[in-house]
């Protein structure tokens, strides 16, 4: 009797990659196969993963806040974690739901060291479940103020490395718009912001440009990159922070400086502390 043949590699797909979880991720179709649009995910998959891996040296702890259905966390795991003895995912998700779904792909999997938290940024503050100090924070498409949350995590653990994504920042914009007549008589740079499109570009840009002199000023080194095709989006912008202890003496300054001349100096709690 003919023996039945094993279906060939898929080329693409990097070796001891769990076939079930990429099935799960819709990276495979549910016959096993690639097709196109599942090819350019695939890709775009390990476009991330490239800028996280030489971040996971060592790491103990990696803390995915606005998990979601953690698909950032279970990619991490199964192509870093899983071959190593050291490490540790916990993700942390608002909706009780996805973290019940979570949990259940994890023991499908066989991944014993995923955690996942049903609670809010602001809970995990005070979480008796997370430790003193964290390796590394992610944050991808965490939107509007979540991303500073977010940080804010980030820093009171001492996280060595922080990823972020940012996503559909209105915070800054709505401030900058409600402001808008008085920052006209107030300074012509408000011209920069006078059209409804320019202010949600521009406060998009402020938001991100805060945030990295925020970072800075906690002494840690900043990459911002493009993160190419991510989910097809124009929410695109990789922000890399890496703790170095050498802090930038005059970011708060400029920091101060740029809410001040876009009169919104309201949100300094937000970027300043």
């Amino acid at each position: 009797m003919k023996k039945p043949q094993t279906p060939p590699a898929i080329p693409e797909i990097r070796e001891g990659q769990s076939i079930d979880l990429l099935k799960e991720l819709h990276i495979l179709t549910r016959d096993g196969k690639l097709n196109q649009d599942t090819r350019r995910k695939l890709k775009q998959v390990y476009h991330l993963y490239q800028f996280i891996e030489p971040l996971l040296a060592d790491a103990k702890i990696l803390v995915d806040h606005g998990a979601g259905k953690s698909y950032l966390g279970f990619i991490l795991y199964d192509l870093y974690f899983k071959s190593r003895e050291l490490g540790e995912i916990v993700g942390i998700e608002t909706r009780a739901e996805l973290v019940a779904k979570s949990r259940e792909l994890a023991e499908r999997l066989g991944f014993p060291r995923m955690r996942f938290l049903a609670c809010t940024v602001e809970d995990s503050f005070t979480s008796p479940e997370l430790p003193a100090e964290v390796d590394v924070v992610t944050a991808l498409h965490a939107c509007n103020t979540a991303t500073d949350d977010a940080i804010r995590f980030a820093l009171t653990r001492n996280a060595q490395h922080i990823v972020l994504v940012p996503c559909c920042q209105a915070e800054v914009a709505a401030t900058m718009r409600a402001r808008k007549n008085e920052s006209l008589s107030k300074t012509p740079l408000s011209e920069l912001w006078r059209h409804p499109i320019h202010t949600r570009e521009l406060g998009s840009h402020l938001t991100n440009v805060l945030r990295c002199l925020l970072l800075e000023s906690h002494g840690y080194d900043v990459t911002v990159t493009e993160l190419v095709g991510w989910e097809h989006s124009m929410k695109n912008e990789l922000i890399i922070a890496s703790k170095r202890h050498h802090p930038r003496k005059n970011a708060l300054d400029r920091a101060e400086a740029i809410l001040r001349e876009f009169n919104i100096e309201e949100l300094a709690p937000r970027f300043i502390y």
